[in-house]
């Protein structure tokens, strides 16, 4: 890294608001010879958002983050319009965890994107049903393979929303680096193709998922649980945890006692997370590289090297999502 520090770094974060500015700002970091982390967010930040500023400052000279709430990943029945939103909070935590500048547009999409209205929020997937502007955004980024299934299979419309904002947020930033946390698993999986892929020259680092005190992943959305649902969620953590548990026990085990199916697993897991009174979305065990699914019947403990175990769940209106790899085969 640079040994000259920031000479325009201030307490607080300088807010850019319109692209120019911060590909502005961001390219005299480069040229000062100042190595860009770069920390993508939709605002109401955790301690989970922190810790990948906090990685960033770490293995960058600058750090960048953005605020957006991306509308190509939302579908109209979605939460979309009250996704939680704290402006304010969000750039005092960032200050604090040595973040330098912040991106915050009002719009990274054409403004007449429909013949209902202007602005970001017509570009909510089903929220136009009128005729499309002439001059609307119509660009768009699909990530093969990786954005099947898990996440996929509900919203149909995420992947593609994110793997836009994404390659529109990297070519605006410029970064040498890209920090991502690993509760959104698919998503960092896809986002490190598209890196890869698309020849950004940005390295996509997945971070752990970070915890509340009982378990509950981190989220923006934990928020909008109700106080019944915020109780029991934490269960989704122990039902990924009871799973890893047994497939020990299997794997100390021999003959044919020892054998735990893909099919069973993902079973006993949904029924763990049936009695906590939420919908289960999914319970998928995939290869924690490929994203595809195992076998229903073959042996989990005799699967890849590292096996994912992905959920779902929905509480109310909020859906919760949660992962957790296991060790596969030696």
């Amino acid at each position: 890294m640079s040994s000259q520090p920031d000479p325009t770094a201030s307490e607080t974060p300088r807010v850019f608001k319109d692209v120019s500015g911060i590909r502005n700002y961001s390219r005299e970091q480069r040229k000062a010879g100042r190595r860009i982390g770069f920390v993508p967010t939709m605002g109401c930040l955790h301690d989970g958002h922190i810790s990948l500023v906090h990685a960033a400052g770490s293995r960058c000279d600058v750090v960048i983050a953005s605020i957006y709430v991306n509308p190509t990943q939302f579908s109209a029945n979605e939460d979309f319009g009250v996704y939680p939103r704290s402006t304010e909070r969000d750039l005092d935590l960032l200050a604090k965890a040595g973040c330098v500048a912040v991106f915050m547009p009002a719009a990274l999409y054409p403004p007449e994107s429909s013949s209902l209205g202007s602005g970001d929020a017509s570009m909510v997937v089903g929220a136009a049903q009128g005729e499309a502007a002439s001059d609307a955004h119509s660009t768009w980024v699909n990530v093969e393979g990786l954005s099947q299934g898990l996440c996929a299979g509900s919203r149909p419309h995420f992947f593609r929303g994110v793997a836009t904002v994404v390659t529109k947020l990297f070519n605006i930033v410029e970064p040498d680096m890209a920090f991502f946390g690993k509760k959104d698993y698919q998503q960092w999986r896809i986002l490190e193709r598209l890196a890869r892929d698309l020849d950004f020259g940005i390295e996509v680092v997945g971070l752990p998922i970070q915890r509340e005190a009982d378990g509950l992943a981190m989220s923006s959305r934990n928020v909008l649980l109700a106080p019944d649902h915020r109780a029991a969620a934490p269960g989704i953590y122990k039902a990924l945890r009871a799973l890893e548990a047994e497939v020990a026990t299997r794997r100390r085990a021999s003959g044919t006692a020892s054998v735990l199916t893909v099919q069973e697993a993902q079973r006993s897991v949904s029924r763990s997370l049936e009695a906590l009174g939420g919908a289960v979305d999914y319970v998928q065990l995939v290869d924690a590289a490929s994203l595809r699914p195992l076998a229903a019947g073959a042996d989990l403990a005799a699967g890849p090297p590292m096996v994912l175990l992905a959920v779902a769940v929905v509480f109310g209106r909020v859906r919760l999502i949660d992962n957790l790899e296991i060790q596969g085969r030696a």
